[in-house]
C-alpha cells in the first residue's frame, strides 16, 4: 500500500506528460484516432481513451463527429489568447496610457499580478510630474496600490486568501484590517475601479480601473499616480471615468468585446 502511494506523483506526471503528447500529436497532423493515439505513444486504448476524455472535459480536444477522429478544440483558442493578450498588453496599452497621460497630466502605469504582488509593465510620465521614479518592474503589495486593489478585487481565492494573510502598514492609512479590505474590494467590483489615499507612500495617491483579456477576465490595471496635493480625493471619480475608458480601449485591443 505504501510503496502505491510512493508511485502515485510518477504516474500522475506521466499521465501529464502523455496528455501534452495527445496535444502535439493533434497540433501536427490536424486530426487522428484513438488507435492511432495509442500506438504514437505506446499505450493501450482505454489509457489513450481516458486521457482523450480528460482533455475533451477540458474543451482542449473535440471529436470530429463523421469520422470518429479527434482535434484540438477551443478550449486551446481560449488557452493561446490569453498568452497572447499578456504578451500583447505592453504594446497595445502603451498608445492608451500615453493619451491618459497627456489628459491626466500625471504618471500612468500598467500592472499585472505576479507572484502575489502588482508588477508595473507600461509607465508615461505627464508633463506634470513631479518625479520621474521608474517603477517599471517594480513589485509593489496588492493591498496598498490602487492596481493591486483591482487586481485583488478580481483576483481567485488562493491569491486572496494569502494577500489578506500579508497586510503589512507601509503608512499610517495603509489597510490593514481583513474586514475592512474585504467590503472595499466588494465596492472596487462594484464601482469598476479602485484607489489609494497614501496608503503605500505619504503623499502619493493613485485610481485604477480594469483591464480584460478576451475571455472577460481582468488580467492587468491601468492606473494614474500624483502627489496628493494634486490628486486630491476629491477627484478620484472624475479621474476614475477616465480611466475606465482607457481601460476599457485597452481591454478591446488585446482581444475583448464585452460590456
Amino acid at each position: 500500500m505504501g510503496n502505491e502511494k510512493a508511485q502515485t506523483p510518477a504516474v500522475q506526471v506521466q499521465s501529464v506528460d502523455r496528455a501534452l503528447a495527445i496535444l502535439d500529436i493533434l497540433a501536427t497532423r490536424g486530426e487522428a484516432g484513438v488507435t492511432e493515439i495509442a500506438a504514437e505513444l505506446d499505450v493501450h486504448k482505454s489509457t489513450a481513451f481516458r486521457l482523450i476524455g480528460a482533455l475533451e472535459n477540458r474543451r482542449l480536444v473535440e471529436q470530429v463527429a463523421e469520422r470518429g477522429k479527434y482535434r484540438l478544440g477551443f478550449g486551446i483558442v481560449r488557452l493561446a489568447g490569453a498568452t497572447t493578450a499578456r504578451l500583447d498588453l505592453p504594446r497595445e496599452s502603451q498608445p492608451v496610457c500615453e493619451r491618459l497621460a497627456g489628459e491626466l497630466d500625471e504618471t500612468v502605469n500598467v500592472a499585472i499580478m505576479d507572484s502575489g504582488q502588482a508588477t508595473n509593465i507600461t509607465q508615461v510620465y505627464g508633463t506634470a510630474a513631479v518625479t520621474t521614479r521608474n517603477w517599471i518592474g517594480q513589485r509593489t503589495p496588492l493591498h496598498a496600490t490602487s492596481s493591486g486593489k483591482v487586481l485583488l478585487a478580481w483576483a481567485g481565492g488562493t491569491d486572496l486568501e494569502a494577500a489578506l494573510d500579508t497586510l503589512e502598514r507601509y503608512t499610517p492609512n495603509t489597510i490593514t484590517s481583513r474586514s475592512k479590505l474585504v467590503a472595499e474590494l466588494a465596492t472596487i467590483r462594484l464601482n469598476g475601479w479602485g484607489s489609494t489615499a497614501e496608503e503605500l507612500e505619504v503623499g502619493l495617491n493613485a485610481v485604477a480601473a480594469p483591464i480584460r483579456d478576451g475571455s472577460g477576465d481582468v488580467i492587468a490595471a491601468v492606473s494614474v499616480s500624483g502627489p496628493a496635493y494634486r490628486l486630491t480625493v476629491h477627484s478620484f471619480p472624475d479621474v476614475a471615468g477616465k480611466l475606465r475608458v482607457g481601460a476599457a480601449e485597452i481591454s478591446s485591443r488585446i482581444g475583448y468585446f464585452g460590456g
